[in-house]
């Protein structure tokens, strides 16, 4: 009999075992099989969507303010803050589509649903720019309307995207585990493409075929993602969403202060938490307890009042909360100060549109009788991101591991930290770069002169490669890091923090230029950043944002030793 009981439960473990164990399932909620589902299988749908839809995006983007001076007739000031106020929304909107995703409908129907805004808009947008007299007040409306259903829908998938696509790799298998990190490199890797294409070919296209052909082909390429997208619907793997995050951060505080005069129990076991394997946030796993920021244990403290004449703890989570949920709080106040020392990581990879652009129109463009627009120069930010993702993935990552035996090679904090260093190299290229600028110029007699300095623009070639390889390093990390970090129920809304230190980041890099416009230009003085910048000093600035950048690491540098990796129950 014995016998009989054992064989059976061995049967039933090695059968479970054909399944995913993080709790995923299809699209109609039942258990799924690993070998049939997930994997790289569907996740070659998911990063041939990414890819075809960075295209549509930075096809839009990337030539956006010619469009507007040109066609709209747009001052360059307005033009440019039309452009910047539409991007900081792109990146703000994944908030929107982090919180529905995770609270309700789910990552695969939040994409669904903005990917099909998302095409609304290009459309909307391609029309628009097609027909005559563009700068008609209906038909500017229409243009801007078209171009905010773009940002909605952008900011709805983007947070989602990443996060679904590793979610295809169990988490409690060994062998499918490692295959996250790998995912993250080539996910980036797919983002870089599509941004290279629209960067050469479509600018191109604008340029010189017109706009409704220019926005036409973008518009094609985001049906075909979407198509892309549902045609893997069967062998995707799908966290069931876990409600509001953002109520259930309320309920712990909520539930902390209201016993902020309980004591403490010496055994951590009495803390209230639901029996069993199964957390009682839907899509989640149990966290175990830290002893981390004590006070909000309060939250899952069982009082008298919390408790039925059955002895049972109520079900109000607005009085008591369970352990998992107090972690979750524990987890994202632990993550934000990784989360605010990457902010300037941002800053500098703005400079690769602004500042670097500005530096490159005062040097030689002239390779023989070819004329490098100052602009283009930022396809070796691409270049180098594409060059670096394979070998990290393929050759670094495999090195590093035989001597940390971590399954990463790094970790996701080392990863961010070597990126972080690399962004302050760039800068200091950036600056060399520029004083030897500024040199010849004093040389020539070329000071007082508003004119090209005959150094190539060439020289800007390290500044741009030095940015795609810290990208490499910090931004996958950081999308890795707080997938991986984040609890199971809030990862959508995790990955849409760290999308967000990108607007951060160009808000900052805006202040520091407004700071610096206005003390160097007291007393009359043309300040760092003149018209002129023959009579400036914009290696300064570099210099100035390397050294916030130093200063950022080493506050990194002690937030990441004193960081404690989270564990699942």
């Amino acid at each position: 009999m014995e016998e009989a009981l054992l064989v059976e439960e061995l049967l039933h473990e090695d059968h479970a075992k054909n399944y995913t164990g993080d709790g995923s399932v299809d699209l109609k909620g039942r258990p799924i099989l690993k070998q049939e589902t997930g994997n790289w299988k569907a996740c070659s749908f998911i990063l041939g969507t990414e890819c075809c839809e960075r295209l549509a995006y930075y096809g839009i983007a990337k030539n956006l303010v010619t469009y507007l001076t040109k066609n709209l007739h747009e001052g360059n000031v307005v033009a440019a803050r039309n452009v910047t106020t539409w991007q900081g929304t792109c990146y703000l909107t994944p908030l929107i589509g982090a919180i529905l995703a995770d609270s309700y409908w789910g990552k695969y129907w939040t994409i669904a649903c903005f990917s099909t805004i998302y095409f609304i808009g290009m459309a909307v947008l391609t029309v628009s720019a097609s027909l005559p007299d563009q700068s008609s007040p209906p038909q500017t409306l229409a243009f801007f309307l078209g171009l905010y259903m773009i940002a909605l829908g952008a900011g709805g998938i983007k947070p989602c995207v990443s996060s679904f696509g590793a979610d295809q790799f169990d988490d409690t298998d060994p062998l499918e585990r490692p295959k996250k990190g790998s995912f993250f490199n080539w996910f980036y890797f797919s983002i870089n493409i599509g941004s290279l294409v629209s960067g050469t070919i479509l600018v191109y296209i604008q340029d010189n075929y017109g706009w409704g052909l220019g926005f036409g082909i973008p518009t094609l390429f985001m049906a075909l993602a979407i198509g892309n997208f549902f045609i893997g619907s069967g062998i995707y793997r799908i966290q069931k969403p876990g409600g509001s995050p953002i109520v259930r951060v309320c309920q712990v505080i909520v539930a902390a202060f209201r016993k902020w005069r309980v004591q403490l129990p010496i055994d951590e076991s009495l803390l209230y938490e639901v029996p069993g394997k199964i957390s009682a946030i839907e899509g989640s796993r149990k966290l175990d307890h830290t002893s981390e920021m004590r006070f909000l244990d309060k939250a899952a403290v069982v009082t008298p009042p919390d408790t039925k004449t059955s002895g049972s703890a109520i079900t109000s989570p607005w009085r008591l909360c369970t352990v998992t949920q107090v972690e979750e709080l524990k987890i994202l106040a632990r993550m934000f100060p990784i989360w605010a020392t990457s902010i300037i990581f941002s800053a500098v990879y703005s400079q690769n549109s602004s500042m670097f652009i500005e530096q490159g129109m005062v040097l030689d463009k002239q390779i023989g009788s070819f004329t490098i627009p100052p602009a283009s120069l930022s396809t070796f930010d691409v270049i180098s991101v594409l060059a670096w993702v394979p070998i990290y993935d393929k050759i670094l990552v495999p090195v590093v591991r035989r001597f940390s035996g971590k399954e990463r090679g790094f970790t996701e904090l080392q990863r961010m930290g070597i990126g972080l260093f690399l962004s302050i190299l760039a800068m200091v290229s950036a600056a060399l770069v520029e004083i030897k600028r500024l040199d010849i110029a004093q040389e020539l007699h070329l000071t007082h002169e508003k004119v090209e300095i005959p150094m190539s623009i060439l020289w800007q070639i390290p500044q741009y490669a030095l940015v795609g390889a810290g990208e490499v390093f910090t931004c996958i990390g950081q999308v890795e890091f707080f997938y991986d970090q984040s609890p199971d129920a809030m990862r959508s809304l995790c990955t849409a923090f760290a999308l967000v230190t990108v607007s951060l980041g160009s808000y900052l890099s805006s202040l520091i230029l407004t700071l610096v416009s206005y003390f160097t230009t007291k007393g009359g003085k043309p300040g760092w950043i003149p018209d002129n910048l023959n009579e400036g000093h914009l290696d300064r600035l570099f210099w100035l944002i390397a050294g916030l950048s130093l200063v950022n690491l080493i506050a990194y540098v002690w937030c990441a030793f004193r960081y404690k990796y989270k564990t699942a129950a």
